[in-house]
């Protein structure tokens, strides 16, 4: 997928709260909005450089959204909201041989409490696919979450629920980055995320990740790594 809006250069100052950020632009501070919830310390820290985009309205309270963070050779994305985006994308290109079988993509598909990213159909067939985004690699491990997560603990539920009640489920992981070759669950964060994680694979629901890369103005999923569920 590609970025519409202009974008711009910054230096990260610092962060208010979870989602505003103050940045150095032009050599003013601006207040920027943050679309990432997660505590995100390893990447964002005062002087490092990073990527505004411009999404001045006037119900907005902030004109950039930080969208992107320099890290080494590669750029990161900073948006949450990215990975469903790109996963609806690479469904409709047929990119995940996980999924190709099915014709019918209905995102937000609201089931019981919740409402679950995908739901995909090709006549009696129905899955369900969860979407989540990793942004944090230590020593080449992508560990999700970076936060508790109390919303996907219920959502890895419903997920069980789903296979009682006769669908396939799935979940799949999108890291942002290309330096990562496995994910595992941050027991050290979030014990009981990945505790009801190893419990859904147990049960039958699909752990997947993939990985993509920031070049240019351009996110694209570029390829498959490997979910490590041992404690």
């Amino acid at each position: 997928m590609k970025i519409v809006d202009e974008v711009i250069e910054g230096i990260f100052l610092k962060r208010v709260n979870k989602f505003l950020t103050i940045v150095e632009v032009n050599k003013s501070s601006v207040p920027c909005f943050l679309p990432d919830p997660g505590r995100l310390q390893e990447l964002l820290y005062p002087g490092v450089r990073v990527l505004l985009a411009d999404r001045q309205k006037e119900n907005r309270k902030t004109r950039y959204d930080l969208i992107a963070v320099y890290h080494g050779d590669q750029l990161i994305s900073m948006d949450s909201r990215i990975p469903n985006k790109l996963v609806f994308e690479a469904l409709e290109n047929k990119f995940f041989k996980e999924f190709r079988e099915y014709s019918t993509i209905t995102p937000e598909f609201k089931f019981h409490e919740s409402r679950i990213d995908f739901l995909l159909e090709n006549g009696d067939k129905k899955c369900l696919v969860e979407v989540k985004s990793c942004t944090t690699v230590i020593e080449g491990v992508a560990y999700f979450p970076s936060a508790p997560t109390i919303r996907g603990r219920r959502h890895l539920m419903e997920l069980m629920r789903a296979l009682r009640e006769g669908f396939r489920s799935c979940i799949l992981f999108v890291v942002q980055r290309n330096d990562a070759g496995v994910l595992r669950p941050y027991d050290l964060i979030d014990l009981k995320f990945g505790e009801t994680l190893r419990e859904a694979s147990s049960r039958g629901v699909e752990v997947y990740a993939y990985f993509s890369e920031f070049v240019g103005k351009e996110i694209t999923i570029r390829g498959k790594i490997p979910v490590d569920l041992t404690v």
